[in-house]
């Protein structure tokens, strides 16, 4: 039998299926992961068995070890992964990694053995790392970890180097095993073998010095079977006690296996979900396209706090009652604490939740409740789109407008293309809820590729907040120097006073923008990037967001002037509260506050029980939280992300405005919100006070048309990477000639696609690597898409860009 299998080893320039022969001992199926060997060293890798046929195994390497037991891709995600990577230019493998969660993937462990041949000993050689490499041996006592060696190696590619050298003079071998990085759980579970008089005869009859083997019988003979740990807790025998029983026949001993889940508490309900008139026309309209033979996809259009929530719990209830398993999809982890306990409430132990701040055991074990059918409602962000649902009925990606949807590592995936993808593959209905929706969005269902239900107000006729625009031009002249105008200052006291809360939205973590030198103009950069370092006061260091790097901030610069910080995060802003109002409690939710011991679920339920004045936070606190009691939204930077060098720039502000506006007044109390900003007069900040997103949708629009941007064309960017400037630059050159060559050729006449660049990065170094973009003005089609991965992998296999990578991102956010 020959295997053809996608490889670990293989990068994107060579990525294809590679044939192996399937030794008779061996029984591989579709879908199994294998370690084969793979190039000339043959060294040994993972790999994913796409297909076994028939044929000659003559002239091909063997399958040298089956991983699994049974397949753990199924025929469908072996198709899903041929989709990622035709689509997201991606490796077969990468594919594959994507839709299985990590924990069930498996790391190389690698073991290096001096072989018999020591004739290096009288010799010496010209490769002075190989020559390190064989005397650590030596000393070890001819054997060493893989990890430990590489350590001696400034860098991977000089390791490799030096290890091939030694396996060419066989003075070293090596032997690669593949350990899970999370496995199966069980407990033992002891039950009684024999009658209860038996057992209690026995018991009885044991003398003094097996008093614990006589409790362990007495407590058997009452409960019938239990875990072995429990056992042990109640009569304080050993495991060993219970064990010799075994052996003497009065128990059996057997294995069961046990989920690593965590416990999901259920909010408070008021009785049965009742929708009003227009959630129900919503939901009815919904009901019909769902249990149609293709139910397509459909757009949920409603106002902050309308209850599209509702909907959604009554469309899960229904798929539910068909046999079938729905998806629920949020952008952000902090969105699923209160929406667990809420659907928790309504569906029990049926709810499975998949996010990346669950353990890998945990994921594995929620991962294996969905597939197995017991667990049909999943709950998670971006990655549960792959969630291994084998009766899908429905999928909902809630807030669809969020950029966190889209994956910003290999594979470059979207999480609405992909939850399309298997809405028309495995006829589920596809639904995309928001208040906001993306502007490509309303433009599919307004064109009737989306079907458009819209719930124009608030649950029970609630209204919208009341929102003031506060000109911080203005503020300095009143004597404020404060991030926190006087308006907003005065409506904070108010709030206090009345027993309600309030949230500060500033989507900027730590103190400061950066420092400023008052006499050179100099700010401190970092040392990896071209970027300023970002004042923390909390551990009074400097830090960089994009790589992590850190240093202790100085009170003064090189040249002997001050420094003062320039800019405004939220660290400051809490420090500006505590001076402001000195015996009121603020808690802080961003980055730097979330931790495994201070999760998002902690932080809110502090502030909901202890009813915490102020909440201040980051874009974690603007969207999707339902919180009765917060009457008040301050918004401190209206303008933070207005002027960014992107073509989103203005849809983002008002999506972020009209979101984090919309978390007050959603209980009895009417809300209000004050936008502070520099720039009151702009079009959009008055469209997002107003909460008017047609029109903000309609001026949107024309613009899209007039830029040819998205949904009216497509904007690929391709981006160079590597720690030489002058190779990075060249490369990117040499790839745009290239594309514009082939565009010239009678078989492309038809791809449309205009190159421009290339062009530095916005951050233009990153971790000592240069980055440089290619930005594609194109339709991206298959025609388009072949010819990128052509160029790719000719670009790969190019000597003269060793060193430097090459990847595509289509219609990104960066």
């Amino acid at each position: 039998m020959i295997a053809k299998i996608a490889v670990a080893a293989a990068n994107f320039a060579i990525d294809k299926p590679y044939s192996y022969y399937v030794p008779e001992i061996m029984q591989l199926q579709p879908g199994m992961r294998v370690q084969v060997g793979f190039g000339r060293s043959n060294r040994a890798t993972q790999g994913v068995v796409l297909s076994v046929d028939p044929g000659s195994g003559e002239g091909l390497k063997p399958v040298l070890a089956c991983l699994d037991e049974a397949p753990m891709l199924t025929d469908f995600q072996l198709r899903l992964a041929a989709f990622l990577r035709e689509r997201y230019f991606c490796t077969f493998f990468d594919a594959a990694r994507t839709v299985l969660p990590a924990g069930l993937w498996f790391h190389t462990k690698q073991t290096y053995t001096l072989t018999q041949d020591r004739s290096w000993q009288e010799k010496k050689l010209r490769n002075p790392l190989a020559s390190q490499i064989l005397q650590i041996l030596l000393d070890n006592g001819g054997e060493a970890d893989g990890q430990a060696l590489q350590r001696c190696a400034a860098s991977q590619e000089e390791f490799e180097k030096a290890v091939r050298y030694l396996h060419s003079k066989k003075w070293v071998e090596t032997d690669t095993e593949f350990l899970r990085k999370t496995g199966d759980k069980s407990e033992t579970i002891a039950t009684l073998a024999v009658s209860q008089e038996e057992a209690m005869e026995y018991a009885r009859t044991r003398p003094k010095s097996a008093a614990m083997q006589r409790s362990v019988l007495e407590l058997m003979c009452s409960v019938g079977s239990g875990s072995v740990k429990d056992i042990c807790y109640y009569t304080g025998a050993g495991a060993a006690t219970v064990r010799r029983l075994a052996q003497l026949g009065y128990l059996t001993l057997s294995q069961r296996p046990v989920l690593r889940c965590r416990e999901i508490q259920p909010a408070e309900i008021d009785g049965p979900l009742v929708l009003t008139e227009q959630q129900q026309l919503a939901f009815d309209g919904l009901c019909r396209q769902m249990i149609e033979d293709k139910p397509g996809s459909a757009l949920l259009y409603g106002v902050t706090g309308s209850g599209k929530t509702s909907v959604y719990i009554r469309l899960i209830e229904t798929c539910l009652e068909q046999g079938k398993q729905a998806m629920l999809l949020v952008p952000e982890i902090a969105l699923t604490p209160q929406l667990l306990g809420l659907l928790a409430a309504y569906f029990g132990d049926k709810v499975a939740v998949l996010h990346s701040s669950l353990l890998a055991s945990e994921r594995y074990d929620q991962w294996k409740r969905v597939r197995d059918g017991s667990a049909p409602v999943v709950v998670g962000t971006r990655s549960a789109v792959f969630a291994p649902c084998p009766n899908l009925g429905l999928v909902v990606l809630d807030e669809e407008q969020e950029h966190s949807y889209k994956s910003e590592n290999a594979p470059r995936y979207d999480a609405r293309e992909v939850a399309l993808w298997r809405g028309v593959k495995e006829n589920a209905l596809v639904l995309f809820g928001s208040a906001t929706p993306a502007v490509e969005t309303m433009y599919r269902a307004k064109k009737g590729i989306h079907t458009l239900y819209t719930l124009p107000a608030r649950y029970n006729g609630r209204a919208l907040p009341k929102v003031e625009i506060v000109d911080m031009r203005r503020e300095p002249e009143k004597g404020n120097g404060l991030s926190i105008s006087y308006d907003l200052q005065d409506a904070i006291g108010d709030v206090r006073q009345g027993g309600k809360q309030a949230i500060l939205f500033l989507n900027r973590r730590g103190n400061s923008r950066a420092l400023l030198c008052v006499d050179c103009g100099q700010t401190p950069e970092c040392p990896r990037c071209n970027t300023r370092l970002t004042y923390h006061s909390a551990n009074e260091r400097l830090m960089c967001h994009y790589c992590g790097y850190s240093q202790k901030a100085s009170v003064r610069c090189s040249c002997g002037g001050a420094l003062r910080s320039v800019g405004t995060g939220t660290q400051k802003v809490q420090q500006e509260l505590e001076s402001l109002f000195p015996d009121m409690e603020t808690i802080r939710m961003d980055a730097d506050t979330i931790s495994a011991t201070n999760s998002h679920e902690e932080i809110l339920n502090k502030f909901s029980r202890e009813n915490i004045p102020v909440l201040l936070g980051t874009q974690m606190v603007a969207k999707g939280l339902n919180l009765p009691n917060v009457t008040l939204v301050g918004v401190l930077d209206g303008d933070l992300s207005l002027y960014t060098d992107s073509y989103r720039a203005g849809e983002n502000t008002f999506n972020m405005l009209t979101q984090v506006i919309g978390r007050a007044g959603r209980g009895e109390s009417e809300g209000r919100a004050i936008i502070q900003t520099m720039t009151p007069e702009h079009r959009v900040i008055t469209l997002a006070a107003q909460q008017d997103y047609d029109g903000f949708y309609d001026m949107e629009i024309r613009l899209r048309q007039l830029q040819g941007c998205p949904p009216f064309g497509d904007l690929a960017a391709v981006t160079f990477i590597g720690q030489d400037e002058g190779r990075v630059l060249r490369g990117a050159a040499k790839l745009r000639d290239s594309l514009r060559a082939c565009l010239q050729l009678p078989e492309y006449a038809q791809i449309q696609c205009t190159a421009l660049g290339p062009a530095p990065c916005p951050v233009l170094k990153i971790n000592y690597n240069y980055r440089y973009r290619l930005t594609l003005r194109c339709r991206m089609d298959k025609a388009l898409r072949q010819l990128l991965a052509h160029l790719l992998r000719q670009f790969s296999q190019d000597r003269e860009n060793r060193g430097v990578a090459a990847f595509v991102d289509v219609n990104g956010y960066e």
